[in-house]
């Protein structure tokens, strides 16, 4: 658990899913990630479909606010290669009140802390709709670079759609916490 100014932050593992699926209600479970019932579908899919193999997984967090304990999000990892030392980033908030107050700001600075020095990471990827600034601002003021476009990378609703592609190695987000402080 990773505590910041006004958030606490739930680690969340394939075996974080395997868990709560074999001992918890339903119920218990939408309450863990402040889900409904078709959310719940999503979990109860990456437990029976499986979220990793033999070198790819998950590792993220659920985003609680630390005043009252609501589950409004997550952030952290996907496609993470253990082998070569890269992950993409996800986040996401679940409900438009909870959107433009810096939560999702404030929990990444810690979770790209938790993926460099905790994970290994050497480089963390996000893939974002160039339509989609509050995302280009974060990534932006994170120390994220432009790398390209990556043409129909995303199939969403059935339409393949391009993604603007930023990345963050493990160097520059050292150098950009120097400055920082």
């Amino acid at each position: 658990m990773i505590q910041t100014e006004r958030l606490t932050l739930i680690p969340v593992t394939p075996q974080t899913i395997e868990e709560l699926f074999r001992t918890a209600t339903d119920k218990e479970i939408s309450n863990f990630f402040g889900v409904d019932e078709k959310g719940l579908t999503h979990y109860r899919d990456m437990y029976e479909k499986g979220m990793e193999t033999h070198r790819m997984s998950h590792f993220f967090f659920v985003l609680r606010l630390t005043d009252t304990g609501t589950a409004i999000g997550e952030c952290g990892f996907h496609t993470w290669n253990r082998t070569h030392r890269r992950a993409e980033l996800f986040y996401l908030l679940r409900k438009e009140e909870h959107k433009n107050k810096g939560y999702v700001s404030e929990a990444l600075r810690e979770i790209l802390k938790f993926g460099f020095t905790e994970l290994g990471l050497h480089r963390v990827q996000a893939c974002l709709d160039h339509a989609n600034i509050p995302s280009l601002k974060l990534v932006l003021s994170s120390g994220f670079v432009h790398e390209g476009t990556a043409r129909q990378d995303y199939c969403i609703n059935g339409v393949n759609e391009d993604s603007e592609v930023y990345s963050l190695l493990k160097w520059e987000w050292e150098q950009n916490m120097a400055i920082k402080r």
